[in-house]
């Protein structure tokens, strides 16, 4: 792949990002469409209520449009990057439904889990159906070890969708914290793509990190839109996906450790109160911890980041 087509792949998502995301701002604006902030969430955060969200509807459609007339252009169109469109987009229509209902019923409740969990199983149902079409390795691979698991895969991908798809989503609760960790974990997965010369995965993060740094344009503090679930939900199970894709799967355990840490909080929160009754956080996710604890958005998001990017040039160089 040669850099005019890197290079262009990333400023066609950059430039239709930033050209309809305002258009999309104006309209919800419009139809007083906005945002349902949580009752229970910080009090600060109520100012943010009726703030345009859904803006993965633009970046989405931006990274899909980029992502298939690019390649098709270079005849690099292949089954795994058409994949990666799919769960992108399948995981972004679970995502529109539930923002659909939240802003129907004016409350932050959408899609019911099970409902949700479906289509994202499915997704994971299909990928793998893909997978295998492509013949690719069911097996585990850890910064250089691999181990195979056989049929065991189908659950493994599955588990491994559904869980970053639902990190991602857990971690998109302060402007622009999952729009800049995003890229960074997308940019680190393009440098390992280049190396392999997969330049279908290649192509697809690098409208990833295009379309997200026009949308972090927008959505830094003072966000003027959200992502929504429709965003963050197409976002982690992409990410997921490619980490499958490169045969890195379990390195995203490190390039992906603000997800990680932001799950993890949420999951010994729950079971600290059930069994002792008491918190270990003031709030989960950790960011609102810090959040409660005195640090404002724009510390938190550049003291996450600065971690997710440590982790995602260790995880470079540990595997180059």
């Amino acid at each position: 792949m040669n850099s005019i087509e890197m290079i262009l792949t990333a400023i066609v998502s950059f430039l239709a990002t930033l050209i309809f995301l305002p258009v999309f701002i104006n309209y919800a604006h419009k139809k007083k469409q906005g945002q349902m902030i949580r009752e229970e969430g910080p009090k600060w955060h109520e100012k943010k209520s009726g703030t345009p969200t859904m803006g993965g509807f633009v970046f989405n459609i931006a990274i899909l449009v980029t992502a298939i007339i690019i390649p098709a252009i270079y005849g690099q169109l292949s089954a795994r990057l058409l994949v990666l469109d799919f769960i992108l987009l399948l995981y972004g229509i679970l995502g529109f439904w539930d923002d659909s209902i939240k802003l129907w019923k004016k409350q932050n409740e959408g899609l019911k889990a099970w409902q949700k969990l479906l289509g994202q199983i499915v997704g994971g149902l299909i990928f793998t159906v893909v997978y295998w079409h492509e013949r690719l390795p069911l097996a585990l691979h850890f910064f250089g070890n691999e181990i195979n698991i056989g049929f065991l895969f189908v659950f493994f991908v599955i588990f491994w969708l559904v869980g970053f798809s639902n990190a991602v989503n857990l971690t998109d609760g302060i402007d622009g914290l999952v729009a800049g960790q995003a890229i960074i974990a997308f940019g680190t997965y393009a440098v390992i793509a280049a190396v392999q010369s997969q330049d279908d995965v290649l192509i697809f993060c690098l409208a990833v990190i295009g379309a997200l740094f026009a949308f972090l344009l927008f959505n830094h503090k003072p966000a003027k839109i959200f992502m929504g679930d429709m965003g963050s939900l197409a976002l982690g199970g992409a990410l997921a996906a490619v980490s499958i894709l490169l045969h890195h799967e379990l390195s995203l355990l490190v390039i992906g450790i603000i997800f990680v840490i932001e799950t993890a909080s949420v999951m010994l929160q729950v079971a600290s109160f059930k069994l002792t009754g008491k918190r270990i956080f003031k709030m989960s996710p950790i960011h609102h911890h810090f959040e409660l604890s005195g640090w404002s958005e724009w510390r938190i998001d550049i003291t996450f980041w600065l971690i997710g990017l440590g982790a995602g040039i260790l995880s470079l160089i540990v595997i180059l």
